[in-house]
């Protein structure tokens, strides 16, 4: 039997095809679809053009409004009115307004996730599932409609990139610095259609956070799916959470790759990704003195826990420069509710930051930070691409939390030691 990559093994899993070669087409069953209140209506006339009663498992349907939400304006309060009617229609699994967060915070920490699933989400960022050694891949609302019709899917099998973590981090890189690294070296279009495979020695360095950090932005190298080796942090993080029983894919010895990146996690730096694009990194350094007008510390890339600890940890008995403004944002309300508990907070308010309600918010252009013509912002986010945040002649740059606390503090770019 030939030697097969993670993504092979679950394809195969799920196809019931054996020796699966990149560039076959497949039909393969979806353990799970999520799509939320931009992607649900458009997928609604599609869904019942397939002339389905109902999904085919309302348990492994699960809606999640967290794009505009709670609702910006009447536009976005007509989206969410037609998502939680599908969701209420079809009895779908659906997190309201007070419960919800952003899915791809929510999902991994509600149990949703087990090692080997196949995921679908009408969301490009599906791909954070991979940390979970989960093939989770964004597709499009047609594409969600259908499977959430019959619980299937066709796709082309891609191909696969290893990405070989050595040694470990130190100072204050963080994975955001990891993720950046890899898309400023292969570029945005160097996974284009692929499979990103993380493992290697250094793997058993990263925090499962900051796998789900890597794992979200490997569409940003054009990736169609991120996955993680799975180890006793895997299956302990899947426990707690309450996830059913998965299985576990290694890739064999001897499997064939399209191509094998090295990268030594000791020689990672800070960084930051500058305008336009994902790919544009340089080490913080390089961009000393470098005015924001804003920063925001959030998002489904860097709205966890840990996230926020790093820029509490940073921003204690400090304050916020006085020219400039800082939005803290999230990633769920379980987030919310011990970063609370925590105190992070009171540091937070403190300091002279605004907390949000989880949200996506500022980080497609939707509201809680929209820029102006000409203003600049450094964002824990993943995306930088022109007008991603409000004016098409605004500026986002790319950062890990304390990065972007610290130039909050400085109100120009720098990291934690310059303070």
């Amino acid at each position: 039997m030939k030697a097969k990559t993670i993504a092979q093994k679950i394809l195969t899993a799920k196809s019931g095809q054996e020796d699966l070669e990149p560039g076959q087409f497949i039909t393969a069953k979806v353990d799970l679809v999520m799509a939320n209140d931009i992607t649900v209506p458009p997928a609604v006339g599609p869904f019942e053009a397939t002339g389905k009663q109902k999904v085919f498992d309302p348990a492994k349907v699960v809606i999640m409004p967290d794009h505009f939400a709670p609702n910006k304006d009447v536009a976005s309060a007509t989206q969410c009115r037609i998502t939680r009617k599908f969701a209420q229609d079809y009895k779908t699994v659906y997190y309201e307004v007070g419960r919800m967060g952003i899915a791809h915070v929510v999902l991994p920490e509600d149990g949703f996730l087990a090692p080997g699933m196949l995921v679908l989400g009408a969301d490009s960022h599906t791909c954070t599932y991979g940390a979970l050694n989960v093939m989770g891949m964004g597709v499009g609302s047609t594409d969600a409609a259908a499977a959430m019709a019959t619980g299937k899917t066709w796709l082309k099998v891609p191909e696969t990139i290893r990405v070989e973590l050595t040694g470990r981090l130190s100072g204050w890189a963080a994975a955001k610095d990891v993720i950046l690294t890899l898309i400023g070296r292969i570029g945005t279009d160097g996974a284009r259609y692929k499979v990103l495979e993380f493992g290697g020695p250094g793997l058993a360095s990263l925090g499962l956070e900051g796998r789900l950090t890597m794992a979200n932005m490997a569409t940003e190298a054009g990736a169609k799916a991120g996955l993680f080796e799975a180890d006793q942090a895997t299956l302990e993080f899947c426990r707690q959470a309450g996830a059913p029983v998965g299985t576990p894919f290694a890739p064999d010895r001897g499997a064939e790759y399209c191509r094998v990146v090295e990268l030594d996690l000791s020689a990672v730096r800070p960084v930051v990704a500058c305008p336009h694009s994902p790919a544009n990194t340089v080490e913080v350094p390089e961009l000393a003195g470098r005015r924001m007008d804003q920063v925001v510390i959030g998002s489904c890339t860097n709205g966890r826990l840990s996230d926020l600890a790093v820029a509490a940890e940073i921003l204690k008995d400090r304050q916020v420069s006085k020219d400039q403004r800082t939005v803290v944002i999230p990633g769920s309300q379980k987030v919310w509710l011990a970063a609370m508990k925590a105190g992070y907070f009171e540091i937070f308010v403190n300091a002279g930051a605004a907390v949000s309600t989880p949200t996506c918010g500022p980080c497609l252009g939707g509201y809680m930070g929209i820029l102006a013509q000409g203003e600049s912002c450094l964002s824990t986010t993943n995306r930088n691409f022109r007008g991603r945040m409000g004016h098409a002649e605004s500026m986002v740059y790319l950062a890990s939390p304390a990065t972007a606390a610290a130039t909050a503090v400085k109100g120009t770019v720098c990291g934690p030691e310059d303070l």
